[in-house]
């Protein structure tokens, strides 16, 4: 599967929620296109999905959606290698590997963990902060290193994390005499952070507890072409780009990116538009491709078991290849 001449890039996507647009426009989309470039390797986390609390069945249908929808948005199993992350039983072992070699200090200071860990409150005066938001870093530095990647396209929130696989890979490599790669973060120009439609301040979340806020890929399109048209914007009835206007560029940057076209040429389109032409050609250009995705997803679903098998005894070689270095390493092969 491997091509040689070829780099490394590795993504995935947490199963906690449903997909949004977000989702597909600030990584899916690119990984379409660097199928072609890179040896792909994409995944659906779902291990990462239980660093909280997550129902059973909830988590069954959401990894099941993200990899019909995978499919449905153009990722070609031919091309890429695309597996559930619990198939390849690699993925626990490395995580202890990487976990012994990891400080306490280390992975409380990254930036997620102070964040979600002061949002939770203690009950009866005991701890109540799920472990798993302390270590699930080193479960992603051990995704990079089982592929030994050299790309790892993220958003901006996650180049912490990427930043720690560098220094460990570094440290295995030193320690172990290992040879890792150090992976690069690919974070993509245009469309790297669309905002919620509610309050273009924040970025649009699978986790938002408003669903008018965010556009689901999975949405009833006559629904997501509301809740464009009801997208906060200004008061001033100007189109043009600017960062004093939120909503007008987060509107912008969704037409850009799903009619390849850059910010200024939408913003050029538009110019003479008054808000309500510009909100219905953005939200009919959404509705199209939300009816486009959906009847592919119906016919992906059919396939999710045969082709999840194949994507994990693929990935499965490789990430043995990468366990077995470390192994040897530590003295344990």
């Amino acid at each position: 599967m491997q091509n040689s001449e070829k780099k490394t890039l590795l993504s995935g996507i947490t199963a906690t929620g449903k997909l949004t647009l977000a989702n597909y426009i600030g990584a899916i989309k690119n990984m379409v296109k660097l199928q072609e470039e890179y040896n792909n390797y994409i995944f659906i986390a779902d291990l990462h999905a239980l660093t909280l609390p997550i129902d059973p069945k909830q988590l069954s249908k959401n990894k099941k959606d993200i990899f019909a929808l995978y499919i449905a948005c153009g990722i070609d199993p031919k091309k890429s290698v695309l597996f559930f992350q619990s198939d390849v039983i690699q993925h626990g072992l490395m995580n202890w590997l990487i976990l012994t070699n990891t400080t306490i200090g280390e992975l409380s200071r990254m930036t997620q963990f102070k964040d979600k860990s002061a949002k939770i409150k203690t009950a009866n005066g005991m701890e109540t902060i799920p472990t798993g938001i302390l270590m699930y870093p080193t479960l992603m530095v051990g995704d990079i290193l089982l592929y030994n990647a050299d790309i790892i396209p993220v958003g901006i929130d996650q180049k912490q994390h990427v930043e720690l696989t560098r220094n460990l890979a570094i440290r295995l490599n030193n320690k172990f005499n290992t040879t890792y790669k150090i992976p690069e973060p690919y974070i993509p120009e245009v469309g790297a952070k669309i905002m919620s439609l509610t309050d273009p301040s924040k970025k649009m979340s699978k986790s938002d507890t408003n669903p008018k806020s965010a556009i689901y890929l999975l949405d009833d399109p006559e629904d997501a072409y509301k809740k464009i048209l009801k997208a906060v914007t200004d008061s001033e009835g100007k189109i043009y780009l600017s960062d004093e206007k939120p909503g007008i560029k987060n509107l912008l940057t969704i037409y850009s990116a799903l009619n390849d076209i850059s910010l200024q040429e939408s913003a050029e389109k538009f110019k003479n538009s008054n808000y309500g032409e510009f909100k219905n050609a953005v939200a009919q250009c959404v509705k199209e491709f939300l009816i486009k995705i959906q009847d592919k997803y119906k016919n992906a679903l059919n396939q999710i078991e045969t082709l999840s098998k194949e994507g994990a005894k693929k990935a499965s070689e490789v990430a043995q290849i990468n366990l077995d270095m470390l192994l040897k390493g530590i003295g344990l092969r």
